[in-house]
């Protein structure tokens, strides 16, 4: 009798302990993709009829460097200048940390985009930001290189919702940059500046872009293999992958001076 009450005694206790620790257990991972909050997004556009991929074009080599080295911390595309809505569609969809097809307050808050493009590419980089702030969706960075405004766009006005704006541009020859951006509302948008460059006295080759580009757009060609000016686009969209879009404090400049140089 008393060898049947200490078996049973000896069950009990071990069935409290595999209680405890069962209770103590970490919860599984959530699986991979799950977080609520959704990677840095980085958008760009190429210029005229280039293709998305074409790596001979600058901007394509930038979002290829940026995708590899980052991997799954951010989402880069890359758009045809026509594909505006597209890329409109895939911010959206990117955001939408739920699924559920709509964008909550806490989804559009935590909404990290940057946009860079070149030509008219460039002109869909402040239309996309300016379809963007209809959805109510901050955007970190606008950068403008050469931006040659296509019907319909302005590409010299930033819209509130964008946090930082800069423009590179050049004046020569019969296709080149708009010279000046400004903000639409200057208490929430800091322009980080409008920088010239100039090819006369140090002339870009490109030897891989085609024959005809080099001829009839040269310096607007120019701009957009010229490393200085891609180097400083790159500097600018690494130090932001990890700032969220905010409106600058009352304390803060809205033209700070900066790093970045007339390209003479």
């Amino acid at each position: 009798m008393h060898f049947l009450l200490r078996v049973s005694l000896l069950v009990c206790s071990l069935l409290l302990v595999s209680d405890a620790s069962s209770s103590k257990l970490p919860l599984a991972p959530e699986p991979a993709g799950s977080s609520s909050t959704p990677p840095v997004i980085v958008i760009g556009f190429v210029g005229g009829y280039v293709r998305h991929d074409d790596r001979v074009h600058t901007e394509v080599q930038l979002a290829d460097r940026l995708r590899e080295e980052y991997a799954s911390a951010l989402s880069v595309q890359t758009f045809e200048n026509h594909r505006g809505e597209d890329a409109h569609h895939a911010v959206l969809r990117l955001l939408d940390a739920n699924g559920d097809g709509t964008l909550s307050p806490e989804e559009k808050q935590n909404a990290r985009v940057i946009i860079f493009g070149h030509s008219w590419g460039a002109s869909e980089t402040v239309e996309l930001a300016r379809k963007l702030e209809k959805d109510g969706v901050p955007v970190v960075l606008t950068i403008q290189v050469d931006s040659v405004q296509k019907k319909g766009e302005n590409d010299a006005l930033i819209p509130a919702n964008v946090s930082q704006a800069v423009n590179f541009y050049q004046l020569d020859g019969f296709l080149h940059g708009q010279p000046e951006i400004r903000a639409a509302n200057p208490a929430r948008t800091r322009i980080l500046g409008n920088f010239r460059s100039d090819y006369k006295d140090k002339p870009m080759t490109c030897g891989q872009y085609p024959w005809w580009n080099r001829l009839f757009m040269k310096p607007h060609i120019q701009i957009e293999c010229d490393p200085t000016v891609w180097k400083q686009v790159e500097s600018l969209i690494r130090s932001n992958l990890s700032l969220e879009a905010r409106i600058p404090q009352p304390n803060e400049s809205n033209s700070p001076a900066s790093t970045f140089k007339e390209n003479r």
